[in-house]
């Protein structure tokens, strides 16, 4: 039985429209073209020619990367926490009253996120956001972090395999001493790793340690923390087993660096600014704008981060790069700096 292939073009009234197949996003284009192309079809009798049409313009197909930002207005005010169980009887009786924001489930979101199917779900693991009885919930940033921490103190404790840690005795440890329902840890747990079955789950340890790193970094963006009280901090909640893994480099996108003075020694101290990736504007000229009145010049492997959601690859990246900004050498290397002038207001 052969698999169906199917081609969707998606968009609503205001967007441009874009071509997904089952995995990919493409923008569509006019392109002119200088020389008309005939249509024509073959005569079985005779064997001459026939013209059907003529073409003086054709839709082009361009790689794009999915457009999943309208996620986070759709889904706003919608999260998940500790509290959402006991929330729930009380949410269904606003939203009947009309006095609270109706849930949306996952076919009326699909329908509104220009991406194909894969990219779609990709775009709900990383967002982490939870489907929760047929609707959508980004779950919140402290309740994931709690989870994930326990998760880690009981895959200690119980001595569990990171490779095959047992799905179901996780879930039902959370559910019965934290009061986490098996749906949403069974949920967390595929994000960070591969569930096989329902039954065993491979860890993905990295992408945990990061989690728990944006859940303390979060709160420095306007008050960056010291470097060094900043990784003390991250391995004290992740512990003594897995401190080792910790990197900064786990957090690329999510975070620049300053410095200031430091009066106990000539070198200058290390300060992080939570500044995500996410939250910047998706459209090019926005983006380099916002990034250049951050900072009025990058390294190049510090602004890539930055532009990795809004470039298909690093080619396109790299013309980005030459469109919106300059390079400058100086005895610290190569910066890029902007093209146009900036000012704050």
């Amino acid at each position: 039985m052969t698999s169906r292939r199917t081609l969707t073009i998606n968009g609503q009234q205001n967007d441009d429209a874009v071509l997904c197949t089952a995995d990919k996003t493409y923008a569509l284009r006019s392109v002119t073209l200088s020389n008309s192309v005939l249509v024509v079809n073959a005569n079985e009798t005779s064997g001459e020619m026939v013209i059907r049409s003529q073409l003086n313009d054709i839709l082009e197909l361009v790689p794009s990367v999915p457009r999943l930002h309208r996620l986070g207005g759709l889904l706003k005010g919608m999260e998940y926490d500790e509290n959402a169980a006991d929330e729930d009887d009380s949410m269904e009786e606003d939203e009947r009253r009309g006095t609270k924001r109706r849930r949306l489930t996952y076919d009326e979101v699909r329908g509104e996120i220009q991406a194909s199917d894969v990219e779609f779900a990709r775009g709900l693991k990383d967002r982490r956001i939870l489907t929760i009885d047929g609707h959508l919930r980004p779950i919140a940033p402290s309740y994931l972090c709690t989870i994930l921490e326990l998760l880690l103190n009981y895959i200690v404790s119980l001595s569990l395999s990171v490779a095959s840690a047992p799905v179901q005795e996780l879930a039902a440890t959370l559910a019965d001493e934290h009061e986490i329902p098996k749906k949403v840890s069974t949920q967390v747990m595929s994000w960070f790793g591969t569930v096989h079955d329902h039954q065993t789950w491979s860890i993905d340890i990295d992408a945990i340690l990061k989690e728990i790193g944006l859940g303390l970094l979060r709160s420095h963006k306007d008050e960056p923390i010291p470097e060094t009280d900043f990784i003390r901090a991250w391995r004290s909640k992740v512990g003594d087993t897995f401190d080792s893994s910790i990197s900064l480099s786990l957090l690329s996108g999510n975070y620049f660096v300053s410095q200031v003075d430091s009066i106990a020694s000539d070198e200058p101290i290390n300060l992080l600014n939570y500044y995500p990736a996410s939250a910047l504007p998706v459209e090019p000229a926005a983006r380099f704008a916002d990034l250049f009145l951050t900072r009025p010049r990058w390294r190049a492997d510090d602004i890539a981060p930055f532009l990795a959601d809004i470039a298909i690859n690093s080619k396109e990246r790299d013309k980005l790069l030459l469109k919106y900004a300059r390079t400058t050498t100086d005895s610290q290397g190569v910066w890029y700096t902007a093209r146009a002038q900036y000012t704050a207001g």
